[in-house]
């Protein structure tokens, strides 16, 4: 059983009891209320009050797969964190498009959501759900003296600093609230990019100490919280965007913390790139930081169950991707799948592609024959065999939100951008490390030697990570980092609504603050443009 997800349903309502009645005087509930002081006892409680926090990723109701949502009026199924996460930094851009007819789903490609999005309302949700969660757990443990709550406090911090990350890079200005605001009736105030930064910044800092190093092992005990390799990436993640997010140098930053990750020696390249994706991807030692699922302890028709079904579609077989049937949804552009020397993934194994009756050309989007499938992820195990659990219509398989290719790609980058702390034979040397894995070890496919502030470089590097982690969730970010999200300097088909693609506005680099938000919290200001 892959630790850290049996507890996840069982544990489910814990945490929000204590939410709940946290903003209620415990006096008047009488001497049965349900308090922090009354649910929080022994390490293992405060155990299964985090497990509620990393759920929080991964499911969206407290029994699953639907049926009682976190949230009133949002649907469990398109109501979870990680298929809202993949919608806004997938749907976007070049790598994925939907054929569904889902209320404003097509909007993300498009280019053309409004304020009035329910999927960026659920996202934005979801991720204030987690933050308040967060602040919860972490007023409630912040005066334990045991050291393994101590921990599990740290973690809770790490968590928020994660949310609170994505709440930056998706809407810059959002409300902000920590354990130090009681809970109660009043209305959040708006913080901004600086702050916000400074803050999530400050947050990682103070806790560094506090998390465990990696052990090197993959699946261990510790699988599925956050250690420090898992905080370093996240550093490494807020450094290299900091110029986007609050025009800011911060690369050498980008390469300390990296450079702190990488000292542990604890993770690796495996040779088969697909174990990242699979059933059992526990057992890849790339994996830093996942979000987790177990078709027998964690069923939602969200996340990582919704990213495989959902590629499924025309001629493919469910089950050689270990699941019972498809939906029907996802495909890739002509744009990205031309990011690879060819689509068969005899050059490049990352090339993932479903190409049998299917057009490589996107007419119509509600069509998913029209555009090539992605195969990347499946609830089949490597070599090839089912799912742990059994269970096909929900899916073993964690999605990878920091593995090592990743930290490589980005130390190459912060490099060419003038970040100091490494040498441009390492930083090359990373990079080759990635491409030689997905080009089966061949060095023909090496880059030669990174230039600090070669523009080719980096063109190569953003190409590169487009091969290399494509759907996991990076892509919008990526491409609004190198000023090709919403410009005419790069264009693929359907973006701004046009076949052949089109510029768009440079103020839908953020996502707007839902309109019911602002109706609720009338201290709050809109984003620009909206």
């Amino acid at each position: 059983m892959k630790s850290f997800k049996s507890i996840t349903i069982v544990s489910a309502t814990v945490l929000l009891l204590a939410a709940c009645t946290g903003d209620l005087d415990p006096k008047s509930l009488g001497p049965k209320a349900v308090t922090a002081a009354s649910v929080y006892k022994t390490p293992a409680d405060y155990l299964s009050g985090l497990a509620k926090l990393y759920a929080s990723f991964a499911l969206s109701g407290q029994q699953g797969p639907a049926g009682d949502s976190d949230i009133s009026g949002l649907d469990e199924g398109f109501g979870v964190y990680l298929r809202e996460l993949w919608n806004v930094q997938e749907l976007t851009t070049d790598e994925a498009v939907i054929a569904w007819n889902d209320q404003t789903v097509k909007n993300f490609h498009w280019q053309n959501w409004a304020s009035n999005d329910v999927f960026i309302a659920a996202m934005y949700a979801r991720v204030m759900l987690t933050v308040s969660y967060c602040n919860e757990f972490i007023r409630a443990s912040s005066a334990s003296s045991d050291a393994q709550v101590k921990q599990y406090h740290a973690e809770a911090r790490f968590i928020r600093a994660l949310a609170y990350w994505h709440a930056l890079d998706m809407f810059g200005n959002p409300p902000f609230v920590t354990e130090k605001d009681e809970p109660g009736a009043f209305n959040p105030k708006q913080t901004n990019p600086a702050d916000l930064f400074a803050y999530i910044d400050s947050e990682l800092q103070a806790i560094e100490n506090e998390l465990p190093a990696p052990t090197g092992t993959p699946g261990d005990a510790t699988y599925g919280h956050a250690n420090r390799a898992a905080l370093y990436m996240l550093q490494a993640k807020l450094y290299l965007n900091a110029q986007t997010y609050i025009s800011a140098d911060k690369y050498t930053e980008c390469i300390t913390a990296l450079n702190k990750l990488f000292a542990f020696n604890a993770y690796t390249l495996p040779a088969n790139y697909l174990l990242n994706f699979a059933a059992n991807n526990m057992t890849s030692p790339e994996l830093i930081f996942t979000i987790n699922y177990d078709g027998a302890h964690s069923q939602s028709y969200g996340g990582m169950d919704y990213i495989i079904h959902a590629a499924i579609g025309g001629s493919m077989s469910p089950g050689n991707y270990g699941v019972a049937g498809g939906w029907g949804g996802t495909r890739a552009t002509s744009a990205f799948v031309g990011k690879f020397p060819d689509p068969s993934g005899a050059t490049d194994a990352r090339a993932q592609f479903y190409t049998s009756g299917q057009n490589l050309q996107i007419v119509d989007i509600a069509q998913f024959t029209d555009g090539y499938a992605i195969k990347k992820f499946s609830n089949r195990t490597i070599p090839d065999g089912p799912s742990a659990s059994g269970v096909p219509d929900f899916v073993d398989t964690d999605f990878p939100m920091f593995r090592l290719a990743d930290a490589n790609l980005m130390l190459a980058e912060a490099f060419v951008r003038g970040g100091s702390g490494t040498d441009a034979a390492t930083a090359t040397q990373k990079l080759n490390d990635v491409i030689r894995r997905g080009h089966n070890a061949s060095a023909a496919y090496d880059h030669a030697t990174l230039s600090v502030g070669s523009a080719s470089d980096l063109s190569d590097l953003l190409d590169e990570r487009a091969r290399e982690l494509y759907w996991e969730g990076h892509r919008r970010t990526d491409l609004i980092r190198f000023g090709q999200f919403t410009d005419g300097s790069y264009l693929w088909p359907w973006k701004g609504n046009v076949e052949t693609g089109a510029t768009v506005p440079s103020y839908r680099n953020l996502f707007p603050i839902p309109s019911s938000e602002l109706i609720a919290n009338p201290t709050l200001k809109q984003n620009t443009g909206y």
